[in-house]
């Protein structure tokens, strides 16, 4: 059994950097424990993402859904905030394997759910932000061939081909997450293989440089082109100072930078570790942190908006008040007729006898 054990930790030890956390001898109790307190302080930034999370994406898509009226804009904002949604109502399964020491009791079948929405998040969100990008661009630099083609009609079937292109793309996550029962402990990572060490550096490598390329790198030129020239075009013209949405959609996407960044930079350095061991214990530190610096981003932009958009804040203290106008309408209508319930019921005390 032993021998076994042996076996699978130099299977898996190359791109599975938990094992290490399990197989960690006496003499690195003290290395173990400055995991422990990295691995802590992870799960806090995950818990922080789903607490904060929730209620303000919630709050997004009721507004941008059902309250404001439908225009491009509140459609982009509506399905970025459908995709944070998502990707936290599973974060607590992921909080859940963080905080039973990557113990994974749910299942082979959520294991790949849970890795399935993370990679669909990321690139939806990166998709859906240079999609924001360009349409800024082309409303504010090319306003004829803005209002011939950006319709709802036309922004519907760019959300739907996000939406299925980063199913695409998060598509190998269903395929290769599996199970694996170790040292007492069921695990959820990456099966690239189990026998073939050569189709195992392959595949990691594929799959980690493509995830860099289509969703960090090649956005990120895109929406830096874009922004860069609107900074050049429009700066003798004051199109950006006037602009309504520029500076909201600028902190959204520096905040997904900021964010996936060291996310993705880890995960090229975690390649590294197929040929040496040398920054393995960096890569333990860091790759959770980087990762709960990723989650914290399906947070920020509800809060952005608030502290940035004053077209937000204006739009949501209306609807707040049209919903409490609303709530002490039906609340003084409802009092007024129990009030006139009481004084006929008074005035006709027969009623009082035959009620059943």
């Amino acid at each position: 059994m032993e021998d076994l054990e042996e076996t699978l930790f130099e299977e898996f030890e190359n791109y599975s950097y938990n094992l290490e956390y399990y197989y960690s001898s006496e003499s690195d109790l003290e290395e173990k424990a400055h995991l422990g307190v990295v691995h802590w302080v992870s799960l806090v930034l995950y818990c922080l993402a789903f607490i904060l999370g929730i209620p303000g994406n919630a709050i997004v898509i009721w507004f941008t859904g059902f309250k404001w009226k439908k225009t491009v804009t509140t459609l982009w904002f509506l399905n970025l905030a459908i995709a944070d949604f998502i990707f936290l109502l599973f974060l607590p399964l992921y909080i859940s394997y963080v905080a039973m020491n990557f113990h994974w009791p749910f299942g082979v079948w959520l294991c790949k759910a849970n890795s399935f929405i993370a990679q669909l998040n990321m690139f939806a969100s990166v998709f859906f932000l240079t999609a924001i990008s360009l349409d800024r661009y082309i409303h504010l630099i090319h306003p004829i061939l803005s209002h011939r083609h950006r319709t709802l009609r036309n922004s519907l079937i760019v959300i739907i081909s996000v939406w299925f292109l980063a199913s695409l793309m998060g598509g190998p996550a269903l395929y290769f997450r599996d199970t694996l029962e170790f040292n007492n402990h069921t695990l959820c990572y990456n099966n690239f293989h189990e026998h073939d060490p050569d189709l195992i550096l392959m595949r990691h490598h594929v799959l980690t440089w493509v995830k860099f390329i289509v969703g960090y790198l090649f956005p990120l030129l895109a929406m830096s082109v874009c922004y860069l020239c609107l900074i050049f075009k429009v700066k003798k013209r004051s199109i950006l100072v006037s602009s309504k949405h520029f500076w909201t959609i600028l902190a959204v996407v520096m905040a997904f930078l900021i964010c996936w960044t060291p996310y993705h930079l880890f995960s090229i350095w975690e390649l590294t570790i197929h040929h040496s061991s040398y920054f393995h214990h960096v890569l333990q530190a860091g790759i959770p942190l980087s990762t709960g610096l990723a989650f914290l981003n399906s947070c920020l932009n509800p809060i952005l908006y608030v502290l940035i958009s004053k077209k937000f804040q204006t739009r949501f203290r209306a609807s707040v008040a049209e919903i409490l106008k609303h709530t002490l309408w039906e609340a003084s209508r409802s009092g007024t007729a129990s009030e006139q319930l009481r004084n006929s019921e008074t005035k006709n005390p027969c009623l009082l006898e035959t009620a059943p």
